[in-house]
């Protein structure tokens, strides 16, 4: 993505000068001076600290400095009254005083009267690669779903670490990451799986080529959190309220545990599982199952609809048209630029995402009627999109850094292929693909670190946990696991329900109860279960 005009390079070093040093719980951990101490390439050579210290340094700093709140840049499309600014954070949390990015960060004041005001709201979409500058625009666009809230909070959103504005970090030339058709994920033999695992060697390698080690090796979600409480510093706040959602709900409880005296508010919607042996090899295989099955609810949907789409009256003729559409694609590339893995990447939005199921059905509905084109805008690329392309690949590759340096991963190819091909004999929609996204994990350039055992410490507040039970992309025994770990946290279950993230959704009996936590602070006595909100309808012709 673009960047702010003249706003100088993202990742620079910073010099800071003191007299007396910083005051850390009776102790002082002096500041390196400008000619103090040996000098290495012209520089202070950086103080080393443990990354509990580093943060403290670093958000005292930043609640000095606080926030220069302006009008955002014209080509970040946030008009006002939303406004932007930037928060400074270490590149690496136990060099304090070492290389810096900025972080660049956004907010809608609240709506509501001095009195009605309880703070700043912090969201975080997920991803991990998510951009959550977006978050503002709830309160401005008066969303009838947060309009309550926005009275009480002024809703801020982040680019995190290695996000889009913030030191955006690459893999991949944008372009060549678009380029289509990609080959089929589903391999056919085995010099199929031995050409995804090169191209997964080298995904890898170019990590580490186009970000470099320093900033590729703090691309974790500890660091992350770090940076979430010197936001929260620099805001002026004294503790956090906190809204994540699918892997913002890892952020969140990630930084519940490291700074649970800093926790007002916390709502977390549609749950990773954070025990660390799930991270994050697990996770994914886990994925791999419920996808089958909201795929499944996806095709008895449009099987339920086939006087709108002409799919197939049962699920099985409707997967038969699918494998039929799939091996259409492999044999010729519609369009020259759509085949099974571009068809994937589309369909997928459909077990994702409930608003996506009459889109994707009319778009295939379109496609057997004749409408070539109508499939190929929705799931080929436009290689005239370069700030789109950049955009997709910034994601990817911040995805990829985030999971691969967060925790260890099997590096055994044997191990890979016995799981994913057991797998994919029960669950083949998405399995072959989730593994070639997630093998360079195998081979990362980088340490990857041991995941934060994420538990409840005193004095954190109850959080509210938000989760659907057939959801895909996190699948429900994740918030049973949190909640698990969390003492005093509250679970509120959508039943029969599998969309991804929950708390935008229009479900009276989901949506008082978010309201009422982040207003009063109230939680039930006991755990909730509610009704599905309102099944998807054909779109209207």
């Amino acid at each position: 993505m673009s960047r702010s005009s003249g706003g100088g390079p993202l990742l620079r070093r910073t010099i800071v000068l003191v007299s007396t040093g910083v005051l850390l719980a009776g102790a002082v951990v002096a500041a390196p001076a400008a000619t103090a101490g040996p000098v290495h390439s012209g520089r202070p050579r950086p103080i080393t600290v443990p990354e509990s210290v580093g943060v403290v340094i670093a958000a005292q700093n930043a609640g000095k400095r606080g926030v220069t709140w302006a009008g955002c840049p014209a080509d970040w499309s946030l008009a006002a009254p939303v406004q932007c600014g930037w928060v400074t954070v270490p590149v690496d949390y136990t060099k304090p005083f070492g290389d810096t990015i900025r972080l660049a960060v956004d907010r809608a004041v609240s709506t509501g009267t001095a009195q009605e005001r309880q703070g700043a709201l912090i969201y975080n979409p997920g991803g991990p690669g998510g951009s959550g500058l977006r978050f503002p625009v709830r309160s401005t666009s008066a969303s009838a779903l947060w309009v309550k809230t926005a009275k009480a909070y002024d809703f801020v959103g982040f680019d995190p670490r290695g996000v889009g504005h913030s030191a955006a970090i690459s893999c991949q030339d944008p372009q060549e990451f678009v380029q289509a058709p990609k080959a089929d994920p589903v391999p056919d033999d085995e010099a199929d799986k031995r050409a995804q695992r090169k191209l997964a060697a080298e995904y890898a390698r170019g990590c580490l080529e186009r970000t470099g080690a320093p900033m590729l090796s703090r691309m974790t979600t500890a660091d992350t959190a770090r940076d979430l409480d010197v936001i929260r510093a620099a805001l002026g706040e004294r503790k956090l309220n906190y809204l994540g959602a699918s892997y913002g709900t890892y952020l969140g409880a990630v930084y519940a545990t490291l700074f649970p005296a800093h926790v007002r508010r916390m709502v977390v919607d549609s749950v990773v599982n954070p025990d660390p042996d799930q991270i994050w090899y697990q996770n994914n295989l886990d994925q791999d199952v419920a996808f089958q099955g909201r795929w499944n609810d996806w095709e008895d949907w449009v099987a339920r609809y086939d006087s709108a789409y002409h799919l197939g009256t049962t699920r099985a003729q409707v997967e038969t048209e699918w494998k039929r559409l799939r091996a259409a694609a492999k044999a010729h590339p519609i369009g020259g630029v759509v085949g099974p893995a571009e068809l994937l990447g589309f369909f997928q939005n459909a077990p994702y995402y409930d608003s996506s199921w009459a889109t994707v059905a009319g778009v295939w509905s379109k496609y057997r009627a004749g409408d070539t084109q109508a499939l190929v805008d929705a799931a080929g690329p436009d290689l005239s999109d370069t700030a789109g392309n950049k955009t997709a690949e910034n994601g990817n590759a911040v995805y990829t850094a985030v999971e691969c340096t967060d925790a260890k991963w099997p590096t055994s190819w044997p191990r890979w292929d016995r799981d994913n091909t057991a797998l994919n004999a029960w669950y083949p929609f998405l399995t072959w693909s989730n593994a070639w996204l997630n093998l360079p994990c195998a081979t990362w350039p980088v340490r990857q670190q041991t995941p934060v055992d994420v538990r409840s410490h005193r004095p954190l507040p109850g959080v509210l946990i938000v989760q659907s039970t057939r959801d895909a992309a996190t699948p429900y025994g994740g918030a049973l696991e949190l909640h698990r770990r969390l003492a005093g946290s509250r679970l509120v279950t959508e039943r029969d329900a599998g969309s991804h993230g929950v708390t935008g959704l229009v479900n009276p009996c989901v949506n008082s109860r978010v309201d009422g936590y982040l207003l009063t602070g109230s939680l039930d006595p006991h755990d909730v279960v509610c009704g599905p909100h309102a099944a998807p309808v054909p779109a209207t012709p």
